[in-house]
């Protein structure tokens, strides 16, 4: 992953917020609690995980560094304060948030510099989250857009484990089923907005977007409007048990 990459989708930010999946809210329960709670959504991007915080009841800090997705976020998502900053210089005060939690972006953190971070704006006792929404790959198709989009090492490896460092306690983990309803023009759309599309070249783009719309018109597909698309949401959470010198 590349800081380019992962600055990029500001280009994209209203399709961002339209066409990527949403979260389960049984996987938040299962990560935070049903107590509300002061949270603080590191790369919040648009906003689609501070809006499920917000709706279940918790006070939502988002945290997001690009001008247009924060933008975007402030727009569609009343009763969440977006603020600029990163997982890296988290403008929030210390022990001033019960929970951190990372939707699609922990990936992008640095960990030698984040990790302390999320530390020190987090009580005592405090809770870490990320989590993340993948293609179910029980399924023949997700499988091979997946393999177009990411390429066939991500169809190999998956999603790897999270470890949030010396400043917090056992990881723990949960997984969490739920399909996407979609259609063949949604699932372009949607491709429109991953980094592999983002940053490639013209002519990368056209072919990519010319192989998963003759993948959502065969097969399996073939002729259907409207489809499932299986998704798993992968969340990863822990106990901060360690203070940050000052």
């Amino acid at each position: 992953m590349t800081d380019h990459q992962g600055r990029s989708f500001g280009t994209v930010a209203g399709d961002y917020d339209r066409y990527r999946p949403g979260y389960p809210p049984e996987a938040v329960a299962w990560a935070l609690g049903e107590r509300p709670l002061r949270v603080a959504d590191l790369g919040a991007g648009t906003g689609i995980l501070s809006r499920l915080l917000h709706r279940l009841g918790h006070e939502v800090t988002a945290v997001e560094p690009d001008d247009r997705m924060r933008a975007r976020l402030a727009e569609a998502s009343p009763g969440v304060a977006a603020v600029a900053g990163t997982a890296e210089e988290v403008p929030l005060p210390d022990g001033s948030v019960d929970a951190v939690v990372a939707g699609q972006a922990y990936h992008w953190f640095d960990p030698d510099r984040a990790h302390p971070e999320m530390a020190r704006v987090l009580r005592p006792g405090g809770r870490v989250v990320a989590m993340w929404n993948d293609c179910d790959l029980d399924t023949a198709w997700t499988v091979r857009l997946v393999e177009l989009i990411d390429g066939p090492d991500a169809v190999i490896h998956g999603r790897d484990g999270t470890d949030f460092g010396g400043y917090f306690g056992p990881v723990e983990r949960a997984e969490f089923r739920h399909d996407l309803w979609t259609t063949p023009d949604d699932v372009l759309r949607l491709t429109t907005t991953r980094s592999p599309y983002i940053v490639a070249t013209p002519r990368g783009r056209r072919e990519l977007l010319a192989a998963v719309r003759t993948l959502t018109g065969s097969g399996e597909l073939a002729g259907r409007d409207r489809f499932p698309m299986p998704h798993v949401t992968r969340v990863y959470r822990a106990l901060s048990h360690r203070k940050v010198a000052a």
